[in-house]
Parts: structure tokens; sequence; C-alpha cells
């Protein structure tokens, strides 16, 4: 079988958990079919890469990506099946399928009608976004969610689609590069580097700054943490310069109204992002929408608690009372939110036996629940189904 990968992002340039996503399956799924991927970005020799049309220079962003669309299409003659991933290359697998006559397999990470906040990064763009995924989902011979909440969301959003197509692969976790490492304090980590005190707790934080992940949320609840706390962000690639503006407000506040606040910027290579995880008493994921939460996945195979918002695909990632603590999340009253967040944190990290226990849940239910392996295998049965 020859598969006809479509994705964004793929090494070296992967910023967020689709981009994982893809990087693992194919890596893993190549042990079992013929993968050819298809992707955007800057040249490579792992990968056919595909750019916008020139003449679209200066062009919402939205239109610029359905160009490299239509190329990307183009170049998957010769599939038995084509898979898409998030809407950046939707219209990609669609039109692939209908080109060549193969089924389409489309993985829906998230969905743009509940990330309205997109509209301030790409204005009227957001509007095309919307109906490139909408008609990519509705035409798809399948679509993956990778969480059984994902599912339920796929489902109400897009009434048309036969439920009896949409199957539930979680994401996944390689614990063979994520785990608790010796002596996360070594002369050469980024803790050291920061000066931040290995004898005080540690709030760790990792991810891009949008509205999605509450960052905002975050440095707000981060005013009630207890006084010894030491937070540690590492955030970048604001979506907007807005956005990018609020946090560093935010941070600078907060920074002025505590000791202990230490924000990376950068995007930090794995092993710094291991022992940042090791460290830390406690990994904080405050989403206001997430399909499932890789990086939750992440901190668990690192053996650290986590504390995280109760949206999404979260629930049947982190086990409450057992691998960390889930907060609810009511996009009305967010002071709430914010609150029981920060006595949560507060409660965990004064707990430290207790916050131990939770880590070693976490790294063993990583271990046995979550193989790219075995996911792999789950999305070849899906491709299959359709070949029937």
């Amino acid at each position: 079988m020859r598969v006809a990968m479509m994705t964004r992002e793929y090494p070296p340039e992967v910023y967020g958990g689709a981009g994982v996503h893809v990087t693992e399956l194919v890596r893993h799924l190549r042990d079992l079919a013929t993968v050819d991927v298809h992707c955007m970005g800057a040249e490579r020799e792992t990968a056919a890469v595909y750019s916008p049309d020139p003449g679209l220079a200066g062009a919402n962003a939205a239109i610029t990506t359905l160009s490299a669309d239509l190329r990307m299409a183009v170049g998957a003659e010769g599939a038995d099946v084509v898979h898409s991933h998030t809407w950046y290359t939707g219209l990609a697998g669609h039109v692939a399928g209908q080109l060549y006559g193969v089924p389409h397999i489309l993985t829906a990470h998230s969905l743009e009608p509940s990330r309205p906040w997109k509209a301030e990064q790409l204005g009227g763009g957001y509007r095309v976004s919307s109906w490139v995924e909408r008609n990519a989902v509705e035409y798809a011979d399948a679509v993956i969610a990778v969480s059984s909440g994902m599912r339920n969301d796929v489902c109400n959003t897009y009434p048309r689609l036969d439920p009896e197509r949409v199957h539930v692969v979680r994401n996944g976790i390689d614990t063979g590069q994520w785990y608790p490492v010796d002596d996360p304090f070594g002369p050469e980590s980024t803790l050291t580097a920061l000066g931040i005190d290995p004898d005080r707790p540690i709030v760790a934080f990792v991810g891009r700054i949008t509205r999605q992940k509450g960052v905002a949320h975050l440095v707000s609840a981060a005013h009630r943490f207890a006084p010894d706390i030491q937070l540690m962000l590492c955030a970048g690639a604001p979506d907007t310069p807005e956005i990018g503006a609020e946090i560093e407000a935010a941070v600078g506040e907060l920074s002025a109204s505590r000791p202990g606040v230490h924000w990376v910027r950068e995007m930090l290579p794995l092993p710094r992002i291991r022992e940042i995880l090791t460290a830390a008493s406690v990994f904080v994921c405050p989403s206001v929408y997430e399909p499932l939460g890789i990086v939750n996945l992440e901190a668990m195979a690192c053996a650290t608690a986590v504390v995280a918002s109760e949206v999404g695909g979260i629930p049947e990632v982190v086990r409450d009372h057992v691998t960390g603590r889930l907060v609810p999340y009511d996009p009305v009253d967010p002071q709430t939110f914010e609150h029981d967040l920060a006595q949560t944190v507060n409660a965990v990290v004064g707990d430290p036996a207790g916050a131990a226990a939770m880590g070693v849940a976490g790294r063993e239910r990583a271990e046995a629940e979550f193989s790219w392996a075995t996911i792999a295998e789950q999305t070849l049965g899906v491709y299959r189904s359709v070949l029937r």
C-alpha cells in the first residue's frame, strides 16, 4: 500500500502537536506500508516540499496555503490512499482523492469553528480555512479523531458527516525519547543557566503563545501561587504581535510582583525540555481547547504530575487524582478557573509525596497505553476499511 501523507509540518520544522503526530506516525507506519511525505516549508531530502504560487506573494496566508495544496494534490499521483492533517492540507487531500479516485483520510487535530481567535491571525482567511475544513471533513472517506472527545466535537460540528466514518485513534508518545533524566540540573542545562533553585518547587509550562493554550490564564493564576514556587514558562511563537505584547505585559507585571518567574521564548531542543519537565514539581496545561494534548503525555512520560484544564480530550490522558489533577474551565467565568488553577497547583506542590506518586503513575500510563506502534497499526486499519 502506498500512502501520500500530507502535512504542513515535518522535521525539522515541527511547531505543534500535529507535527509531532505526523512525525511519529510516519516513522512507525513505514514498517507497515510505503509512505511518501508531502509537506510545506523549507526544502529537505526526507519529503516532497510544496511552496505557494509566487504570483500570490503578499496575499492572505490562507490563500497562499491553498495554492500550495493544489501543487501537493498533483504530487500525490500514484498513491493508494491520501491522508491529510489539519486544514492546511485538507484541500490537497480532497482534490487528490477526487482527481485520482482514491480514498481520502483526514485526521482532525483541531476544528476551526472551535478556534474563533484564529480570526485575529488570518482575518478573512479564517472564513476560508473554515470552508476548507468543512469541505474536507464532510467529503472524506474516513475521519480520524485524536480522542473520543474530539470525535464528539467532529460529529456535533459537522452533522452532515456520517458518524460511522469517524474513527478514534489517539495521539501517542515515544517513551524512548521522553523520560525522566538523572540530573536535570547538570552544568549545561537550561535550568542551571537561568539560576533556578533546585531546592524550591518548579511549576512548568511548555507551549506556543496562542489563545488556545491559555497562557494568559496561567500568568494570572500565578499571582496566587505559593511564595516559594518558581514558574518556568517555555512559551514563544505568538500567533499575533498583539497576543505576544499582551503576554509580555502580563509576565512583566507578574515578575514585578513576585520572584522566581523565568521565561524562555525560544524553541528549546528536546533534551532541554526533557530536563525542565523532569525537574518540575508540576506541569501545568491551562488550555481552553485541546483535542488531546500531547504535551501532557510528554510531561507524564517524564514522571511529572500534571495539572490541566478539564477540556476536550485531556481527561482521556490525565486521570484526575491518579496522574494529576483536572480543573474545570468555563469560558464565561475565567476568573474562577484561574483561582481554582492556582489552588490546585498549590495543593499538588504542597504534597511532594503525592505529586511524586502521580508522576510514577503518569509514566506507567504513558508506557502502557500510548504506543506509537499501536497507533500506526490502528491507522493502517482505517486505511484498509476504506479500500475494501
